[in-house]
């Protein structure tokens, strides 16, 4: 990711850079430390307590049943394997892989957990305290208003996305599963992984079968979704809202973040319930 020029000088001038972290951006580190080496950093995804989920790699998403049976498997095979090969090999094996797949070992959208960003507004509040200790008390209330705001927040989401709890979705890009796993949501699958990279004719294929044998009430999907991965998948003729996980069209200002949570689940709501 190539720096603008006025982000460049924006960045040299930082004294607190706050981040997602690597596993959206591994190089930004580089950039940081060559144009902000004396700023405190705070990469969000490495934070204490930040809930972070794994990467996934198919378009269609099992089962709680069949998660299971593959935990299961899984742990088969890992003793198999530690019978055979040290840990450190393990370890070894297991960052390679990731590197190779050319993503993170986790889904970099971890902003769009309500839990998590209640986490960083203390965080957050904490580094600035540090870099300008005069206004301390400042930022500790604003966190502490940001999080009562952040909680009534997601009581209104709730409240739209209670009617239709269970309803199958599916997804044109796999960019909501932390907000998925927060609100209970329902997804089938995704035409594209988390990097948004195109998809495969595998990866195609299992979600059209998966959308035949279960359905799905509404497809969410993006500015940037291709139409003809629709038809591909069978879900053009499907009920769909457009969705934006950095919620680029919403006022910037402190009521951006919780306009996204609730703007997200309003537009699900009004989806899925048709």
């Amino acid at each position: 990711m190539a720096l603008r020029p006025s982000q460049g000088r924006a960045l040299s001038n930082a004294d607190v850079v706050v981040w997602v972290g690597p596993d959206l951006t591994p190089q930004l580190q580089e950039q940081i430390d060559a144009l902000a080496g004396s700023a405190l950093s705070l990469p969000l995804g490495e934070a204490p307590g930040t809930h972070l989920l794994p990467f996934r790699d198919t378009g269609l998403f099992p089962h709680e049943h069949d998660e299971h049976e593959e935990h299961e498997e899984h742990r088969d095979e890992h003793d198999e394997h530690e019978d055979d090969h040290d840990d450190d090999h393990h370890d070894d094996h297991a960052e390679e892989h990731h590197a190779h797949d050319g993503h993170g070992a986790h889904d970099p959208h971890i902003w769009l957990s309500p839990e998590n960003a209640t986490l960083w507004l203390s965080l957050i509040a904490e580094a600035l305290s540090q870099a300008d200790p005069e206004n301390a008390a400042t930022y500790v209330a604003n966190a502490e208003a940001g999080a009562r705001t952040i909680a009534e927040t997601v009581e209104q989401a709730r409240a739209a996305l209670d009617p239709v709890a269970g309803r199958p979705l599916a997804l044109a890009h796999d960019a909501y599963q932390y907000y998925e796993e927060f609100f209970g949501l329902s997804v089938i699958g995704a035409i594209s992984d988390a990097d948004a990279n195109t998809p495969g004719p595998s990866r195609l294929a299992a979600l059209r079968d998966g959308l035949a044998e279960q359905g799905a009430a509404c497809v969410l999907t993006e500015a940037t979704t291709d139409p003809r991965l629709l038809e591909a998948v069978k879900a053009s003729g499907l009920p769909s809202v457009q969705l934006d996980p950095l919620g680029t069209d919403l006022p910037q200002g402190t009521a951006l973040y919780p306009a996204l949570i609730l703007e997200t689940a309003t537009r699900i709501a009004g989806c899925a319930g048709n």
